[in-house]
């Protein structure tokens, strides 16, 4: 998680507050420190963004376009030269091609299956937690010094009001598995708007139970010397105030630049009036353009202020069978991959602006990978045996192309990389493994996790 200085007397108040800002309701949450599994030395000072690309995008249009293969396999969208030489991209990846010498490509990636689920996010491998609350369970709920909540889920609607809610249909990103209520995702925007989400219905009422709870403790204090705490009870409303505006403002793009907003908007790519109304789909690829860039700049904002791990979802816009659903790859991508394209490449560029690439770890993939070979109708169907994934930043070495696939890009051609591998390395940049292993607290599924093994060739 990233620290920052929020200009309050000495840290030791801060902590005392910090920890009491947004997490359950249940004495321990209330208590200053990290999560019980952890101590300060384990916790990385980095975040991870993992963007998940719903509904399981092609490998070949994306980063593997295979312009050698026959017509029927090869990228409908074509190719376009990176600066790593020898590696070309999907035709809609222009400005990502432009920018290879600062992502990770892996050609080798295996999601096991087909199905339509959120397994990279949320799985058995995960414990059925969604892996930030996992992060939060071990980190603790909110960061100790800005009082931001540690684990956050963003969709359409933390930055757009008029865009579809949060789905279900294929997993729960909230989920928490054996693990507290407590450690979910705060998901912004759920009742509308992210920053009336953040001034009212969150903070307010839970600081007030958490105030109200702390008056009760300190009364003894209080009558024993109540002149020093008049002074103390000051600080804490001053630290109250600090930590629920710095964390509301941490969700207002108002605050922001205009002149960054508008180089992460990705809606004048994709008018809804330029996209065909006979997909059943339309209203998702509609939302996706509005709000893709700037559920990016949220998250960069909330892990500047201490969130260790953001989910950004846009909902089910990746399916691309050329059905009754859904546009097939060529028209799809234009939807897509453009935005896409814009929305990562402007990321890349604000986070190298701010010095924050080493510190952030951007993560993209979907549930699967589209089959090597066009159907008729000219999409791609289920296929879990290769799937697309980039990685970009976190102090990991970039500019480079991981494994092999086959001729037709269906299956790995080198040494697969598994969702537990994708795992391992997330886990080893937010924490110091070896610390995490020898916690005394830390349980038994857990400590199964720190064994698996990163992908190889990522860390330096």
């Amino acid at each position: 998680m990233l620290a920052f200085s929020n200009g309050l007397g000495n840290r030791r108040d801060f902590l005392q507050v910090g920890s009491l800002a947004f997490g359950g309701l249940a004495l321990p949450a209330l208590l200053p420190g990290r999560g019980t599994a952890a101590s300060e030395s384990t916790i990385a000072d980095k975040s991870v963004i993992f963007l998940f690309l719903h509904g399981g995008p092609s490998q070949i249009e994306t980063f593997d376009p295979k312009m050698g293969a026959p017509a029927e396999v090869r990228s409908a969208t074509g190719e376009v030269a990176t600066r790593t030489a020898g590696v070309t991209f999907g035709g809609t990846f222009p400005k990502l091609a432009q920018r290879s010498d600062r992502l990770t490509v892996v050609r080798s990636f295996v999601t096991g299956d087909g199905n339509h689920d959120i397994k990279p996010v949320v799985s058995r491998d995960t414990l059925g937690a969604n892996l930030g609350s996992i992060y939060a369970h071990v980190a603790g709920l909110n960061h100790p010094v800005t009082g931001m909540p540690t684990n956050a889920a963003l969709f359409p609607r933390a930055v757009d009001s008029t865009t579809q809610p949060e789905t279900r249909s294929f997993g729960n990103f909230s989920a928490t598995g054996p693990l507290s209520p407590a450690c979910a995702p705060f998901t912004p925007g759920s009742g509308g708007s992210a920053q009336r989400d953040m001034k009212l219905n969150l903070p307010l009422g839970r600081l007030e139970d958490r105030r109200r709870l702390l008056a009760g403790l300190d009364h003894v204090n209080r009558a024993l010397d109540a002149a020093a705490n008049a002074g103390l009870d000051e600080q804490r409303d001053k630290a109250f105030r600090i930590i629920l505006g710095g964390v509301a403002d941490a969700f207002d793009l108002a605050k922001e630049d205009p002149k960054i907003v508008a180089r992460y908007d990705t809606a004048p790519l994709v008018r809804p009036e330029n996209i065909d109304k006979k997909w059943k789909n339309y209203n998702n690829y509609v939302d996706n353009a509005k709000s893709l860039g700037k559920l990016l700049l949220l998250a960069r904002r909330l892990c500047e202020r201490g969130c260790g791990f953001v989910t950004v979802t846009t909902n089910f816009v990746w399916d691309m069978h050329s059905d009754v659903n859904n546009a097939g790859v060529a028209e799809g991508m234009r939807y897509m991959g453009q935005p896409l394209d814009h929305a990562v490449s402007a990321f890349l560029d604000d986070l190298a602006a701010r010095g924050l690439d080493e510190r952030i770890l951007l993560v993209c993939c979907g549930e699967m990978g589209r089959t090597p070979k066009i159907n008729k109708a000219g999409g791609r169907d289920h296929w879990g045996n290769l799937a697309p994934l980039l990685l970009a930043g976190g102090g990991l070495k970039m500019g480079q192309v991981i494994g092999q696939s086959n001729r037709i890009g269906g299956e790995p051609s080198s040494q697969p990389v598994t969702i537990k591998h994708l795992l391992a390395t997330i886990l080893h940049t937010l924490f110091d493994v070896g610390k995490l292993r020898l916690q005394p607290n830390l349980s038994r599924d857990l400590g199964r996790m720190t064994e698996w093994e990163s992908i190889a060739g990522l860390h330096r």
